[in-house]
């Protein structure tokens, strides 16, 4: 029953969307399962006891993310590539010449020295239609130095995601701890500055680090490949250890669907995997009624924040164990009544028990 109600994600006309929740729900439900298992001794992952297990996780999330995003741009969504393209420095253009570079094909040389033209760079760019890598030169055309332009890739995001990454901090803080925020407000107020401070410090750590193996690979071969992307990912993820280490594993489950949507639509696309129509419908439904058992049969598996949030949002039987408080009139009225007779029915029971003992002892003779 738990599984049927997850039908309502049809609602949802995009199989895009529908996928993305369905795995959302997939890597809820994975960690409920796995912290069971684990809780009962009966299995767990080699290295699950690491400290940084994980900020591994959210590594090898990372890496095929970004993999993606320079290779296969089109198995991620579009709102996801704008949020990439805008953090990071390089240009579209310049990614378009690295993935033809690295597919071998022709590089469209008009394409880049427009891109190049509108920097004012285009004469000192020696460009060629068949490139064996694409040049430091042209990934930063504005600076030569590849390390003033990584400090300067870094400051810029931090400047663009500040302020996002505050209002993200402040308001769950405002929502979620009202009664907090209005006994102390300064201290809310710096919390949410401090936090904001550190988030957005880790992704601009992610972007100057990214951006830094891009340019020392540069530095060290004549050739490109695509794997160096997926390295360059998986390095960059580990300013993640500037985060707090309860979100790090959020912020790996967080990314990790993506990942998967996006290896899906690789593996999909290259014939590795059946195209099976609806299955994203399957999968939310089978999820659903997983996150519902063990919502209410083991809690404690779940992420706090998650449990939480369900919690608030469905007014349930199974959200709330508690008795419900609320009871009709007529079911007041006749608990009412029923702790009123109660007293009156003792009493009487009492009266005849001491009648009986009465008769009891003017039957026996002799006294």
């Amino acid at each position: 029953m738990r599984s049927i109600a997850g039908l309502s994600v049809l609602a949802l006309d995009d199989s895009n969307r529908r996928r993305t929740l369905a795995l959302y729900l997939l890597a809820r439900v994975a960690q409920c399962a796995y912290n069971s298992a684990k809780s009962k001794n009966k299995f767990h992952l080699w290295g699950s006891y690491w400290r940084h297990g994980d900020s591994l996780l959210f590594s090898l999330a990372c890496a095929q993310v970004m993999y993606s995003f320079v290779m296969r741009p089109e198995s991620l969504p579009k709102s996801y590539q704008d949020f990439i393209q805008k953090t990071g420095p390089v240009a579209k253009p310049v990614y378009k010449a690295v993935r033809d570079c690295c597919r071998g094909g022709p590089v469209d040389v008009a394409y880049i020295s427009a891109y190049l033209s509108s920097r004012g760079k285009l004469n000192d760019v020696k460009l060629e239609e068949f490139p064996s890598i694409i040049p430091c030169s042209i990934i930063h055309p504005d600076t030569d130095s590849c390390l003033g332009h990584n400090a300067k890739a870094a400051s810029a995001t931090f400047r663009k995601t500040f302020p996002l990454y505050f209002s993200l901090t402040f308001v769950p803080f405002v929502v979620l701890h009202l009664q907090k925020f209005m006994d102390s407000p300064a201290r809310t107020c710096w919390l949410a500055l401090k936090g904001a401070v550190r988030s957005t410090s880790f992704l601009s750590a992610f972007v100057g680090i990214f951006q830094g193996v891009i340019c020392v690979h540069r530095k060290i071969a004549s050739k490109d490949h695509k794997l160096v992307f997926w390295v360059a990912g998986a390095l960059s993820a580990l300013s993640v250890l500037l985060e707090k280490k309860a979100r790090r594993g959020e912020l790996a489950l967080y990314v990790l669907p993506r990942a998967g949507d996006s290896l899906w639509y690789i593996l999909v696309n290259r014939h590795l995997l059946p195209d099976v129509k609806n299955a994203e419908v399957a999968l939310f439904c089978a999820c659903m009624g997983g996150i519902m058992y063990y919502l209410e049969y083991e809690p404690d598996t779940m992420a706090p924040f998650l449990r939480g949030l369900i919690r608030r949002f469905l007014a349930s039987r199974i959200s709330n164990p508690n008795p419900p408080t609320s009871r009709s009139a007529s079911y007041t009225y006749l608990q009412t009544l029923d702790a009123m007779n109660k007293p009156k029915l003792e009493e009487s029971k009492q009266a005849e028990s001491s009648s009986l003992e009465k008769l009891n002892l003017e039957s026996i003779s002799g006294l």
